[in-house]
């Protein structure tokens, strides 16, 4: 069994969500937001690194990871902006430290921006922002969503995998992969995948797009080099964007960095989050 645990739960207007804090309980706090098709567990280094200083919260999104999964369930991005507004106001935050990942950051850019979320400051990893966004693959899927979700179970779980093991960098362990792959299988699991894609909207991030530049917190913006799902170029465009905001390559990273570089994304978050807080 995983020793990554979410114990906590808390019923959202899309399904039950699993969460858990670490570290002190008079720590300034960290929110982190995982991406798609991944969970919180891609934090585990990182989150468990922060707690050292900080009050550090992670959740699994509704549809993802160990939260709850059912047919017709609404897991878009503007569900998901609205999910974590509810979640702020249930763990009493008015105004966190936020790092988030790839669709993550869509979700908090969303909650900051349309419904008024105040963060002390912003992290954006490898993040789901600028037109066009969605690999080839990705939109196959979200196209024929309603084909690929009849799959044999065992295709299923091959597509998957090698889905998740292609997103650049060094490559993952087969038991991280194995963890990452496993929340969608079986029988709520395959349709849940294929769920979540099928709702992927660029609309949801074009209707934020322009007012980036309106963003009036500390931002970091970090990128693997070796993004091989959203370039890196789109993370300088980004840099851009955002006023004042402080660009970080990670050398040798994937879109997953905290699997590829967790050591040099840490410190940069450490450092960033020092000077926010």
């Amino acid at each position: 069994m995983s020793s990554w645990q979410l114990p906590e739960s808390f019923r959202s207007a899309s399904g039950t969500v699993r969460w858990n804090r670490l570290g002190p309980a008079d720590g300034r706090p960290v929110v982190l937001l995982h991406g798609t098709p991944f969970s919180s567990y891609v934090w585990r280094a990182v989150a468990r690194s922060l707690a050292r200083a900080y009050r550090v919260f992670v959740w699994d999104m509704p549809g993802y990871g160990r939260s709850e999964k059912f047919a017709g369930q609404d897991v878009s991005l503007a569900a998901q902006g609205r999910v974590l507004t509810e979640l702020l106001d249930h763990w009493g935050l008015t105004d966190p430290l936020v790092v988030a990942h790839d669709f993550g950051g869509a979700v908090a850019l969303r909650a900051h921006l349309l419904h008024g979320v105040p963060y002390r400051a912003l992290a954006l990893v490898d993040p789901v922002a600028l037109a066009p966004w969605g690999s080839p693959f990705f939109r196959l899927v979200r196209d024929h969503a309603e084909v690929f979700e009849q799959l044999p179970p065992a295709l299923h779980g091959a597509l998957v995998r090698e889905y998740v093991g292609s997103s650049g960098g060094p490559g993952l362990h087969p038991a991280v992969l194995d963890e990452l792959v496993g929340p969608w299988l079986g029988e709520s699991g395959q349709p849940a995948f294929y769920r979540q894609i099928a709702q992927a909207d660029q609309r949801h991030t074009d209707e934020i797009q322009d007012r980036y530049p309106r963003i009036g917190v500390p931002t970091l913006i970090c990128w693997g080099e070796d993004d091989a799902w959203i370039p890196v170029a789109k993370g300088r465009e980004l840099a851009g964007l955002v006023p004042g905001a402080r660009w970080e390559p990670i050398g040798g990273a994937g879109h997953l960095v905290q699997e590829d570089a967790p050591a040099e994304l840490t410190a940069a978050l450490l450092g960033f989050l020092r000077e926010a807080a």
